[in-house]
């Protein structure tokens, strides 16, 4: 399925691509394990308020011009989703008695420790499939605002993507709105609302695609692309 995704990037489809590939790479929210894992005390307080998917279109564009694992780890080591998750890991490392610990020295030793950290998941993770590169990590440790994370990056073309899903229902259609204004474009694929939102500039398209229970407003899902326009031609 997503070597036909991947192949099939128009923009008339370009909504309902992401949505599927969502479909394909996050499993089911309730199948994320919750046990053991409670947070601690110097745990960073992170909130799905707190990630603008805006924020990761420069990323994405960079992105776009590398190769896969480059890529990969352009868009994951710059999200601060991940890296307030990893942090969090590192601090969770730290208990009476036990050293080295990363999260004890300067901010900037921490901030090596999780630049590290991530890059083992890319490294490990990493697979190709019918010319693109993914990694899909599951965020375990709860609770915690997402439940897991992937980027794709196509390389049969230029395009790159970042997805999300969302590990409760307390994150709503309203505060996406209140967030980002009225999305440009809204459509219902399979039993799931779909609010759109775009940017777009002489060098790229990017696109935003939140899936929304129709029930009761929560956001379960969110993926954004970037497809770089050609150069015009100049006389």
């Amino acid at each position: 399925m997503i070597s036909t995704l991947l192949l099939d990037m128009k923009p008339t489809t370009l909504s309902l691509v992401l949505s599927l590939l969502l479909s394909v790479l996050a499993p089911s929210l309730s199948s994320a394990p919750d046990s053991g894992n409670q947070p601690t005390s110097a745990q960073t307080q992170f909130s799905a308020d707190d990630f603008d998917w805006r924020e990761m279109v420069p990323y994405l564009f960079v992105a776009a011009a590398l190769p896969g694992e480059q890529a990969i780890k352009a868009v994951l080591e710059n999200s601060k989703v991940l890296r307030a998750y990893v942090g969090n890991e590192v601090r969770a490392e730290c208990r009476p008695g036990k050293n080295p610990c990363a999260a004890k020295g300067d901010s900037s030793t921490l901030e090596e420790e999780v630049s590290k950290r991530i890059d083992e998941i890319v490294q490990e993770r990493i697979f190709r499939r019918h010319k693109a590169a993914i990694v899909d990590y599951p965020l375990a440790r709860q609770p915690f605002p997402f439940s897991e994370i992937a980027a794709v990056k196509s390389e049969k073309h230029s395009d790159a993507y970042f997805m999300l899903a969302l590990a409760g229902r307390s994150y709503t259609a309203a505060q996406v709105q209140a967030k980002y204004g009225a999305p440009y474009d809204t459509d219902i694929v399979q039993w799931y609302s779909v609010y759109k939102y775009r940017l777009d500039s002489p060098h790229y398209t990017s696109k935003a695609v939140f899936e929304i229970d129709p029930v009761d407003g929560a956001v379960i899902k969110v993926a954004i692309s970037l497809k770089p326009k050609k150069p015009k031609n100049r006389h």
